[in-house]
């Protein structure tokens, strides 16, 4: 079933990584190709993108540090569009309606973390833009269940981040065990990030900032964080909590090093380069915690954007045309961003 006057071509433009490799290096790993577009299975919705956001993972998922789920895969996973046709046996979102296709697609659903409420340690989980075709295409299926309605007072371009930088970052502040008034340092400071420490700052935490990238250090303050130094700098003030967002294991260590007593550290990525050797007494003694992120659950994307639409949470997006997805991708590899990289694929 279509929406009335809504023509779906056989074919539809999209970005493959054909071979994965470097984003600046001599041979592009990721190619603009036509696709079919696709079919939506049983419990499946059509969905036409209007905006799809470049993520940290899509990085991964194109330069190879993850490995190949699916050939020519197209990236993408912070998906805004409008539903154009249903599957069999679906019922929850009308034709025409507008939705957010996150990075989680989908969970077995009667496993042991699927019943206790982990439904993100499913064994048998898939991922939008790594074991399926994603959104830097004009079309894309998501199963129903794992979608969510875009509250209204975000515009497509700046809903597109909330779907993984926001609803991660979330995750993330929950697992780092923030206290209430306390002081919590970020590692990194892109998409995620800037998100993260809005929903600190609205909540009376103070934040300190730890980035290579000058522009990102002056970008922190403007949003009120307390400090914005380099990467491996100390930290100003004793940390009660961190959340290391930076794909770089060498971090750990100094982030480890200021937290107080008690402290814990999140690691939000989903890759990371290796984490040199930790020195027990300098790094983890004094009941420290070191705790990983790892996807999210349906309730915590729930959660996150009735706390972003109740929070006035505003994601800076820089606006990138659907055909300049390699552009955007090595402009988030250089690290020195305002916010989150947003594709415009297709008008509202």
């Amino acid at each position: 079933m279509t929406e009335q006057n809504e023509t779906i071509p056989e074919t539809m433009r999209a970005w493959a990584v054909t071979t994965p490799g470097p984003v600046d290096g001599d041979r592009a790993p990721l190619k603009l190709v036509e696709k079919p577009v696709p079919t939506p299975g049983r419990g499946e919705v059509l969905v036409k993108v209007l905006t799809c956001g470049v993520c940290h993972t899509d990085l991964h998922v194109t330069e190879g540090d993850l490995p190949v789920h699916r050939e020519h895969v197209t990236p993408g996973h912070e998906i805004v569009g409008r539903v154009v046709a249903q599957g069999p046996e679906t019922q929850r979102f009308a034709l025409g309606e507008r939705i957010g296709i996150p990075w989680f697609r989908h969970a077995c659903g009667v496993c042991k973390f699927c019943r206790s409420g982990h439904e993100n340690l499913c064994p048998h989980s898939v991922y939008t833009g790594w074991d399926h075709d994603g959104g830097y295409a004009e079309y894309v299926t998501v199963p129903e269940g794992f979608a969510y309605r875009i509250p209204e007072r975000f515009d497509s371009l700046t809903a597109a981040p909330l779907l993984c930088a926001g609803i991660i970052g979330y995750r993330a502040f929950e697992r780092a065990n923030v206290p209430a008034g306390g002081h919590l340092g970020l590692y990194g400071f892109g998409g995620s990030a800037h998100i993260t420490a809005q929903i600190a700052l609205a909540q009376g935490i103070e934040v300190h900032v730890f980035t290579r990238g000058k522009d990102a250090q002056k970008f922190a303050l403007e949003l009120g964080c307390a400090s914005a130094q380099g990467a491996y700098d100390p930290s100003p003030v004793p940390l009660d909590s961190a959340i290391m967002f930076a794909p770089v294991g060498e971090m750990v260590l100094p982030a480890l090093a200021s937290l107080v007593p008690g402290g814990t550290l999140a690691l939000a990525g989903i890759h990371m380069s290796d984490v040199p050797t930790l020195n027990y007494q300098d790094y983890l003694f004094h009941e420290k915690t070191l705790t990983s992120v790892e996807s999210n659950t349906r309730r915590d994307g729930e959660e996150f954007l009735t706390l972003a639409d109740r929070l006035d949470i505003e994601p800076a997006v820089t606006e990138y045309p659907f055909e300049q997805a390699d552009q955007a991708l090595r402009h988030v590899k250089g690290g020195n961003i305002k916010g989150a990289c947003v594709l415009r694929v297709s008008k509202e």
